[in-house]
C-alpha cells in the first residue's frame, strides 16, 4: 500500500487525509499544534466557549456535491443540527434598521419601505440575490480535470450566474453602495465586507443563506473539527499531533517525505502540503520553488490583498441584551492601530447555551483587518502589543454600551485576538482567515494544486481558489487525491 504524507491537520489535511483513506492510501498527517482543524476553532475562557469559525457553511443543501463532500468528511449527517438563523444580518443606523432576511420577499418589502428612492437599485439587488441562489462550488472534481459534459452540467445548474456576473462581477462593494441614497442601505452593502471586494462575492454569500445552502451547524467550529478527526481516525488514518515540519525531504525532483522540527525523517510515496502556501514556500520547499502564478499575489499585495479581523468575545447578561443574529451599526470613530474605525460587527450566539454558562451569552465583535494592519500589528513589541490589545478592546466596549446601554455593568471581555494570533497559531500569511480578496479589476488568482518541478507534490488548502476558507480548503483536499490518482492512471471518483 502507498504512503501519503499530509502536512498540516486544518480542514484541508484532513480532507486529504479521509479521502486518501478511502482511496486506499496509507496516511499520516503530521500537525504542529496540540489539537487539528487549524482555523476551524474553539477555545474556552471563564467557562464560556469561544467559536473562531463558522459564520455560515456553506455547502448545507441536500443534493449538492459540496454537502456531499462535508457527509464524506463526517462534517454533517443526517442527525447535524442547525441554528434558528432567520437573517444574514441586521444594520442600525441613527435609530433605524433594516435587515437582510432569508426571506427574500420580506427583504424587499422591508427596504422598499425603508428608502422608497432606492426603488430600483433594491429591486435590481434582490433579483440578482435570487439568480445568485444558483450558485455552486464545483466540488466533483478539479476545473482543469473536466470535460465538456461536466461544464455542460455546470452551466444548466448555475444558469442564472451569468446575469450576476454581468451586473455585478466588474464593481467594487463600495461602488454598489455608492448608488443608494438612504445612508442605512450605504453602510450595510459598504461596510460589511471589504469595500474593496467584487460585489458579486457579497450576493453569493446572501445567496448561500437565502438559500438554505449556509446553515450554521449546532456545537460549532471545533465540535465539527473533532468530528472530521474521529471520521479519519475511523478510517485508519494516524493523526501526529504536536509534531510540526521543519521541510519537505527532496530528491530531484522527487519529495521523498519530510523531516520533523525533532529530526525525525518519514518517507512518504506522496506528499500533501495543506500548510499556509506561504509556509511552504518559504520554508518547507524555500522559495525558489515558488513559480510565476504564485508569485503574483505575494509580490503584489496591493493587488491581492487579504482579509483578517481584530476580534473580540464578551460574556453577556441575557436579561441586557435581547438582539439576537448580526448587526452592524455606526459608532463613534476609534483608532485602531493607524486606522480610523467607525462601524461595528457584533454576532450574538443565543442559539448556542452550552457556549455560556446559565443567564449569559456570548458576543462577538469583529473589525476587519487588511494587510496594513497586519504590518502595524506585526511592528510593535510585546510590551506595545499588549497595551494596545487592551486599549481598542476597551473603545469597543464602551460603543458597544453606547449602542446598548442595558449592557453597562452587564458585558465583560473574555479575550481579543488580532492578525498575529492567526499568523502564530497557523502561520497564516498576514493572519488571512479567507484566501487573496477578488477584485472587479484584477484577474482572479487560480492555481493549480502541484507544484512545478516537483512530481509527487500536491498542494491542498484554501489557497488554491477564490474566495477560500473552509469549502475551498474541504474540496482541496479531495482534488490533492484526485490528482495523485489520476498520476497513478486510477478512477478518480471517490
Amino acid at each position: 500500500m502507498k504512503k501519503i504524507i499530509v502536512i498540516g491537520a486544518g480542514i484541508g489535511g484532513l480532507s486529504a487525509g479521509i479521502y486518501g483513506r478511502l482511496a486506499g492510501y496509507e496516511v499520516d498527517i503530521y500537525e504542529k499544534n496540540p489539537v487539528a482543524g487549524g482555523q476551524c476553532m474553539g477555545w474556552n475562557r471563564k467557562g464560556h466557549h469561544i467559536d473562531n469559525c463558522i459564520h455560515w457553511l456553506t455547502g448545507t443543501r441536500e443534493g449538492g456535491a459540496l454537502h456531499k463532500v462535508w457527509e464524506t468528511l463526517g462534517a454533517i449527517g443526517p442527525t447535524t443540527g442547525y441554528a434558528d438563523c432567520d437573517a444574514f444580518y441586521t444594520g442600525l443606523y441613527n435609530g433605524e434598521r433594516a435587515t437582510l432576511w432569508k426571506d427574500l420577499d420580506r427583504t424587499e418589502q422591508e427596504l422598499l419601505e425603508l428608502s422608497p428612492a432606492d426603488e430600483e437599485e433594491i429591486r435590481r439587488l434582490i433579483e440578482h440575490v435570487r439568480y445568485a441562489c444558483s450558485s455552486v462550488i464545483p466540488a466533483d472534481k478539479p476545473m482543469d480535470m473536466m470535460g465538456i459534459r461536466d461544464y455542460i452540467s455546470m452551466g444548466k445548474e448555475m444558469a442564472d450566474m451569468p446575469k450576476v456576473m454581468k451586473a455585478y462581477g466588474k464593481v467594487s462593494l463600495q461602488e454598489v453602495a455608492e448608488r443608494f441614497h438612504h445612508p442605512l442601505l450605504r453602510m450595510m452593502l459598504g461596510e460589511y465586507m471589504p469595500k474593496e471586494y467584487t460585489a458579486y462575492s457579497f450576493l453569493v454569500s446572501y445567496a448561500t443563506m437565502a438559500s438554505g445552502n449556509g446553515e450554521v451547524p449546532i456545537g460549532g467550529s471545533l465540535a465539527m473539527s473533532n468530528r472530521i478527526v474521529e471520521r479519519f481516525t475511523g478510517l485508519g488514518g494516524r493523526l501526529h499531533l504536536n509534531a510540526p515540519v521543519k521541510r519537505v525531504l527532496l530528491e530531484g525532483k522527487n519529495a521523498a517525505g519530510i523531516e520533523l522540527e525533532s529530526g525525525e525523517c518519514c518517507s512518504a510515496d506522496y506528499v500533501v502540503s495543506a500548510v499556509d502556501t506561504s509556509e511552504l514556500f518559504t520554508r518547507l520547499v524555500g522559495r525558489e520553488r515558488m513559480d510565476s502564478v504564485w508569485k503574483q499575489p505575494y509580490d503584489n499585495t496591493e493587488q491581492y490583498p487579504v482579509q483578517s479581523g481584530f476580534q473580540l468575545a464578551f460574556s453577556a447578561d441575557k436579561e441586557a441584551y435581547s438582539e439576537r443574529g448580526t448587526l452592524l451599526f455606526q459608532c463613534e470613530p476609534f483608532f485602531i492601530g493607524e486606522r480610523s474605525a467607525a462601524y461595528l460587527s457584533l454576532k450574538s450566539y443565543e442559539y448556542e447555551p452550552d457556549f455560556a454558562p446559565e443567564g449569559k451569552l456570548i458576543l462577538q465583535a469583529n473589525l476587519s483587518q487588511s494587510d496594513q494592519d497586519y504590518l502595524y500589528w506585526k511592528g510593535l513589541s510585546r510590551e506595545e502589543y499588549q497595551k494596545k490589545k487592551a486599549e481598542t478592546a476597551n473603545a469597543v466596549k464602551e460603543r458597544i454600551i453606547a449602542e446598548f446601554p442595558d449592557l453597562a455593568g452587564h458585558l465583560e471581555l473574555l479575550d481579543c485576538w488580532t492578525p498575529l494570533t492567526y499568523e502564530r497559531y497557523c502561520n497564516a500569511y498576514h493572519g488571512a482567515y479567507m484566501g487573496f480578496i477578488t477584485r472587479p479589476d484584477v484577474k482572479p488568482f487560480r492555481p493549480k494544486g502541484e507544484l512545478k518541478g516537483i512530481r509527487n507534490l500536491y498542494i491542498a488548502g484554501q489557497w488554491i481558489m477564490a474566495p477560500g476558507g473552509l469549502p475551498i480548503a474541504a474540496i482541496s483536499g479531495k482534488f490533492a487525491i484526485q490528482r495523485i490518482l489520476k498520476k497513478e492512471g486510477k478512477d478518480i471518483r471517490i
